[in-house]
């Protein structure tokens, strides 16, 4: 077997990047499948659609420079999730009442903080009907008995008061 040591090159820095970021991302996915996962090994598809993300990042990488490749990664794999999210439905996790849609709002916004903007673009949403789903979802959410999402953040990403 052939073994190819790629050194401290772009591909060293991949590997650094997916170890320092794979844990994040991973939770990320397992919020959007609504997997009731404890271990990554309890979150098939979740575990799928990271693993596609990350190799459309290994395969743009030397393109990234410049660009956070934790962003490219975490936007490539709410891409995949919108591609494929109808078979998402359902399931048990944190997130499962929503739907696949009220979950990419959910996870971008409150868990990942991204500011609204910028979420309203990558999903292709008008800021309103952002706020909207935002606003139905953590409702859906609290409406659940001993649930609580947390403070809501405002349209400039930070917390409301």
């Amino acid at each position: 077997m052939w073994i190819v040591d790629h050194g401290p090159g772009p591909y060293a820095e991949f590997e650094a990047f997916v170890a320092g970021a794979a844990g994040r991302l991973l939770r990320v996915a397992i919020l959007l499948t609504a997997e009731p996962a404890t271990t990554a090994a309890d979150a098939p598809a979740a575990r799928g659609l990271l693993g596609g993300a990350l190799a459309r990042t290994y395969a743009n990488w030397r393109r990234l420079r410049g660009d956070d490749p934790y962003d490219y990664t975490r936007q490539e794999l709410c891409a995949a999730f919108a591609r494929t999210g109808r078979r998402h439905h359902g399931g048990s996790g944190v997130l499962a009442r929503l739907g696949p849609l009220e979950r990419l709002v959910v996870v971008l916004r409150l868990y990942e903080g991204v500011a609204e903007e910028v979420t309203a673009a990558q999903l292709g949403l008008a800021p309103e009907r952002l706020r909207a789903l935002c606003d139905r979802a953590v409702g859906e959410l609290r409406s659940r008995p001993g649930a609580d999402p947390g403070p809501r953040p405002d349209k400039r990403g930070q917390e409301a008061a």
